[in-house]
């Protein structure tokens, strides 16, 4: 009862605040689009276009505004990659042999790319990126918290069912691309309690993703913690908090856990079937690529392709970055490995901290680049296409680089009032000391 009073609530009343406040509904949508509620409480919420009735009031909303603000700054060309994706999709689909199924893909794409363009014209404030940031962590903390307390029962649910018509493969890279964030405002957030917040949500993620026996998952989990310990200041809480993460998992990680993991670096001999298929995939994709290198064969069309190489047809083929560049050709995954990697690059410099960097959105391009190292490492165990989370943690790295922006070309209102310290935030040093 109350999941269906939660959605219902946010579905029509954040519809209608989000004709007048075009920024609640986004937030609304992102939350949707990580929660999934009609998984999250299928016993009570009968199926009904909530995320489209909420996507709906945002579109309308942002159109009264004046369709937000566009000066985007040095996050503009992640956007401008997006949308060269989206072109790219469509002129793939033009040639695809069928057309229903390339359809269908371009109808889920655009679903992700026009709320990420509506939500980079949107976040023009520190405050706004905060709360992307908490959404995305807080929807993904829930699902975690039902799975431990299935596993605590005697099932593990997340591994034998997955979660929102995702196997345990597919929901593992999602919550990767939430560890960043937890990991960050766990370590960093205002106050004690939002801290104890993040590292609790961090927690409840990170032991859902041993549950969940997923190689990739766990791959993208230490990428996570090896790109967040290499921003952390190595002090004694730092260095602390590491070792006590190293002993959980060692704790929690049963035999299975780690014998699966193990297998990932196995030689030929050694392999199981799961893995050996996976290199039979990849290599099927990269044949597929060498001859259809500008088009593809076109959006959701390789699995009918697999019994070509051996698979029974329909069979994914458990990469995203090389079936992308199956389906729609060379130029289509260079367009879409642009959007993460040119924020990644961006944000570097932020990163890495300067006597003139903000420690708020210093600590965002920390959080953003952890997650989505590891998200771009776990999704090539998966074709997970249309993942909606890494594309809105991109889309807070594309708002620090829109803040970051020199004030030449932004408006000065929003950037001053970005507090210059604030001792929550002070501790965050760039490589080894205190900010000055």
């Amino acid at each position: 009862m109350k999941g269906l009073i939660f959605t219902y609530l946010l579905t029509y009343g954040g519809s209608l605040l989000a004709l007048f406040r075009p920024f609640v509904g986004f937030l609304i949508y992102v939350l949707f689009a990580t929660l999934r509620p009609e998984h999250a409480w299928p016993w009570a919420l009968p199926p009904g276009n909530y995320s489209r009735t909420v996507a709906i009031a945002m579109l309308i909303g942002w159109a009264l505004h004046g369709f937000g603000r566009w000066n985007l700054g040095r996050g503009g060309a992640s956007i401008a990659a997006l949308l060269a994706y989206t072109f790219w999709a469509v002129l793939s689909a033009t040639q695809a042999s069928d057309q229903v199924r390339a359809m269908a893909f371009l109808d889920q794409l655009s679903k992700i790319s026009l709320p990420v363009v509506v939500g980079a014209s949107l976040l023009n404030s520190v405050g706004r990126l905060k709360a992307v940031a908490w959404v995305i962590l807080l929807g993904h903390a829930y699902p975690c918290l039902e799975f431990n307390l299935d596993y605590l029962q005697g099932y593990n649910r997340l591994r034998f069912d997955g979660y929102a018509r995702m196997d345990n493969n597919c929901y593992a890279i999602s919550l990767v691309s939430s560890a960043g964030i937890g990991v960050f405002l766990g370590m960093y957030a205002e106050t004690r309690r939002k801290r104890l917040l993040a590292a609790g949500s961090m927690a409840l993620i990170g032991h859902a993703v041993l549950l969940s026996n997923s190689r990739g998952g766990m791959l993208g989990m230490i990428t996570v913690g090896l790109v967040s310990f290499s921003f952390m200041r190595k002090g004694w809480k730092e260095c602390s908090a590491l070792a006590a993460a190293l002993a959980l998992v060692v704790i929690f990680s049963g035999p299975e856990v780690r014998a699966r993991f193990s297998s990932t670096f196995a030689d030929k001999e050694e392999r199981d079937s799961s893995a050996e298929s996976r290199l039979e995939l990849w290599a099927a994709c990269l044949d597929t690529i060498q001859k259809n290198p500008l088009l593809g064969v076109g959006p959701n069309n390789m699995p009918l392709l697999m019994p070509n190489y051996g698979f029974e047809l329909g069979k994914e083929a458990h990469t995203l970055w090389l079936q992308i560049g199956a389906e729609l050709g060379a130029p289509g995954l260079v367009f879409l490995l642009m959007f993460y990697w040119l924020t990644i690059l961006r944000l570097l410099p932020l990163a890495r901290g300067s006597p003139t960097t903000d420690p708020q959105l210093q600590l965002m391009a920390r959080m953003v680049i952890a997650s989505l190292c590891g998200f771009m490492v776990s999704a090539q165990f998966v074709s997970l296409k249309m993942l909606e989370p890494p594309y809105y943690v991109c889309l807070i790295g594309i708002g620090v680089l829109r803040l970051a922006t020199p004030r030449g070309s932004q408006p000065r209102a929003r950037v001053s009032q970005i507090p210059r310290r604030s001792p929550a935030w002070a501790t965050i040093a760039p490589s080894g000391g205190r900010q000055p």
